[in-house]
């Protein structure tokens, strides 16, 4: 997508005090900062490991749902998951492709994911133990994510941003699936219902962890705002979320398991918002470090689907190769 003409090379300068206020004074004036851009080190840091994050967990997102494409209850519910799970595909592959121009290869990404170097979010190590759960994954999971993406296509890097503008379209039909799946399920059979709150009960929590930890333990967010990487904290977008998503829980007849849960008027500026209960941010890093339910099955899946594609690498790149020592022959002969 971005990284075909770059030749893995990135413009990283020394960085005297000049330069970096002239970066950030393009930064503030809202210009887009573009492959072969000068930029500081830490700023290509930041979005490598943010961007590489984001492509791992679209991937290893695909389990979960894939993990259902057989067993949906209907063909019209089958063609939509595969349509999702195929849309998720298309996004780590936008993503690993905007993580390129930054001079980081796809394996490089791949591998630092498999030795435990990089992270993918939270949320997909957990398991989905009933139909349910692809409803409530759509509508929270893919909520969160719209929460935390509409705002990165105003990122400061130009690919990323680009990138995020499709994905973000996509992942509102993926919302809206899984709503309409909710809703099937809450207007059907008492023991559908059931299944809906059940779904409900154990995906609330680890959606809201999604957004990171509270502001006050973020390590990078306060950087990431400087650099207009990211555009809100994580507080406030976990609140926005929660606002919007009560009231649908409340349109469902669901009941949000947080029995704190309250609707406070003096919240944003005096328009009112619902303050929640503790979350257990023990189990938010102990998931995060690889102690999840479906952590060890998620890699393990992971890894052999890389494992069994490397005929598919080597070929391409005997393929690329070829038509390198092609191209190379033809331009002797015509010159």
């Amino acid at each position: 997508m971005y990284s075909q003409a770059l030749d893995g090379k990135v413009a990283v300068k020394s960085e005297s005090m000049d330069f970096l206020e002239e970066f950030q004074k393009r930064i503030d004036a809202e210009e887009k900062i573009e492959p072969m851009d000068a930029m500081p080190a830490g700023y290509r840091k930041t979005l490598v490991r943010q961007i590489s994050q984001h492509a791992h967990s679209e991937i290893v997102g695909m389990l979960p749902e894939g993990n259902w494409i057989t067993r949906a209850p209907s063909l019209r519910r089958k063609i939509a998951l595969l349509a999702k799970v195929q849309d998720e595909c298309g996004h780590g592959l936008y993503l690993y492709a905007a993580a390129e121009t930054l001079g980081v290869s796809r394996e490089e990404m791949t591998e630092d994911l498999l030795e435990g170097r990089a992270k993918y979010s939270s949320i997909f190590n957990y398991p989905t133990l009933s139909w349910a759960d692809i409803g409530a994954i759509g509508w929270l999971v893919d909520s969160a994510a719209i929460m935390n993406q509409i705002p990165l296509c105003r990122c400061s890097y130009g690919p990323y941003a680009r990138a995020m503008v499709r994905i973000c379209k996509e992942e509102s039909f993926h919302q809206r699936q899984g709503f309409e799946i909710m809703l099937a399920l809450c207007r059907g059979t008492d023991r559908q219902r059931e299944m809906a709150q059940d779904a409900l009960n154990r995906w609330w929590w680890p959606s809201l962890m999604m957004f990171g930890p509270p502001d006050s333990e973020s390590r990078h967010s306060d950087q990431s705002m400087t650099w207009k990487i990211k555009r809100f904290s994580n507080d406030s977008l976990r609140r926005k979320f929660i606002d919007a998503t009560v009231k649908q829980a409340e349109f469902l007849g669901l009941d949000v398991p947080d029995p704190d849960l309250k609707w406070d008027p003096d919240l944003n500026g005096g328009e009112g918002g619902f303050r929640h209960g503790a979350i257990d941010w023990e189990e938010f890093r102990r998931v995060i470090s690889g102690f999840g339910p479906m952590a060890k099955e998620r890699l393990a899946a992971r890894r052999k689907a890389w494992e069994d594609g490397a005929w598919v690498r080597e070929a391409a790149r005997a393929h690329a190769a070829k038509t390198r020592s092609a191209n190379r022959r033809d331009s002797a002969v015509s010159s």
